[in-house]
């Protein structure tokens, strides 16, 4: 692969001509480096390569590398959250893209309580309808803002996630990335409220995300290379070195990776 810096002034210029061919200011784009079982040294490159914020779909996962990484990124969970999880949750990311029900929204706000926590949240919401992925429907999107707004007030919710449904034709996507926006703009008028954040789009499709009102776009392939495959693992000691990576079904780590 070529080195992060090169891979990331690609992506950055995409990600500028797309904002500009949807009349955007590309400095309203964030991107999210997801680096799901990769090591800390993932973590620390893309610090160094300018990337503030790291994503991570596991609780567990992130406990361990954030402890190890290098201090300075904003940690954010893209992944399902469950509500056993949410005071380790709350005690590691500094944002949650992923509620996904009213109960979740309760859960987060007690525990936010309770160890003084004011999380940024936002509400994932699947748009495409598939039974496969996480995220409320569509139609439950509005109750679940006014229960949030009236009943939660440790949390800030700032916006929304979704993601499309899988395709080789990025363009595919752009129908559930323009449904999510039109849900936001009507929400913001019926709430008489600002979600100014819309977290979607990943490797394949963030272009497209961008061109329909992406804030944050998810990358993970893109900017690493396709995530390590785990043929089996073992704990590291605390006499072992590790070598980065993790247990891919657990999300438990630090482990020593055997290649495929």
């Amino acid at each position: 692969m070529q080195p992060l810096p090169d891979i990331l002034s690609s992506v950055r210029a995409k990600i500028d001509a797309a904002a500009k061919r949807a009349g955007r200011n590309p400095a309203d784009i964030e991107i999210i480096a997801v680096t799901k079982t990769h090591g800390e040294d993932v973590v620390r490159e893309a610090w160094e390569a300018g990337l503030s914020i790291v994503g991570e779909n596991k609780v567990q996962e992130a406990v361990w590398k954030k402890a190890s990484s290098v201090s300075g990124p904003s940690w954010h969970l893209i992944g399902h959250l469950q509500t056993n999880k949410v005071r380790a949750a709350l005690e590691t990311f500094d944002f949650i893209h992923s509620v996904d029900s009213i109960k979740l929204a309760d859960k987060l706000n007690q525990v936010a309580d309770a160890i003084g926590a004011r999380p940024g949240i936002l509400l994932e919401i699947n748009v495409s309808g598939e039974k496969s992925k996480t995220g409320m429907p569509l139609e439950l999107a509005e109750e679940a803002i006014a229960h949030i707004l009236a009943d939660c007030p440790r949390l800030s919710l700032e916006g929304f996630m979704t993601m499309a449904p899988f395709s080789e034709n990025a363009e595919d996507a752009r129908i559930y990335f323009r449904r999510l926006r039109e849900l936001r703009d009507e929400m913001e008028g019926r709430f008489n409220a600002s979600f100014p954040r819309l977290s979607m789009g990943m490797s394949g499709d963030y272009e497209v995300a961008v061109e329909e009102g992406a804030t944050w776009v998810r990358l993970g392939t893109i900017l690493f290379g396709e995530r390590p495959k785990i043929k089996s693992v073992r704990a590291v000691s605390d006499a072992d070195v590790p070598l980065g990576g993790l247990d891919s079904y657990s999300g438990a780590g630090p482990t020593v990776r055997v290649l495929d």
